[in-house]
């Protein structure tokens, strides 16, 4: 086999490894990313309800009564977010409360959840809901939320992931005509 060549594998068109997933706490500085990829996902998700918002978008992503929030970025890119906030007592905290057979004070809501139009159905959502939930579970708090998603996607995964529908409620945030919000519990 003299004068026989060695084959060399072309390795400079090999494809990168996909950066990995990060999920860290949210920051100041990603609001103008997240405001970004809250519009990119909402014509397929329709969430928000209400587009353009009759605020600015940063009072959607950073609620008054928030807790934490997280964000999951790849490569610089940011891909999604999530946020806890506390359950109010009021009618709809009423509701959670005997769906979850705990006072109010002990639960928490799993808030302003999206991930961005490329990201879906990589599991960028569900990190981000487990981070959420595993920071309620520390706390020895019931994580709740609301879903006027009712047949869609969202809804599915929920059910899917051991949630339970335990009342349903109207907010001012809903159009007129769309059925009642379900409000779901994780025991």
């Amino acid at each position: 086999m003299s004068g026989a060549r060695p084959i060399l594998a072309d390795v400079t068109h090999a494809p990168a490894p996909a950066p990995a997933v990060v999920v860290r706490d949210r920051v100041p500085a990603d609001l103008p990313a997240l405001a970004e990829v809250l519009a990119a996902q909402r014509p397929a998700s329709g969430y928000p309800h209400r587009w353009p918002l009759p605020f600015p978008v940063e009072e959607f992503l950073v609620r008054p009564d928030e807790e934490r929030a997280w964000v999951a970025e790849s490569g610089g890119r940011m891909l999604g977010h999530v946020s806890v906030t506390t359950v109010p007592d009021d009618r709809y905290g009423a509701i959670w409360s005997a769906g979850a057979g705990r006072p109010v004070a002990e639960l928490g809501c799993v808030s302003v959840l999206f991930v961005a139009p490329a990201a879906q159905g990589r599991g960028v959502g569900g990190a981000l809901l487990d981070v959420a939930v595993a920071h309620l579970r520390d706390q020895d708090r019931t994580p709740v939320l609301d879903v006027d998603d009712r047949d869609g996607v969202a809804h599915a995964v929920y059910l899917h992931r051991g949630w339970r529908v335990v009342g349903e409620a109207r907010f001012d945030w809903q159009r007129p005509e769309a059925p009642p919000a379900r409000l779901l519990v994780l025991p």
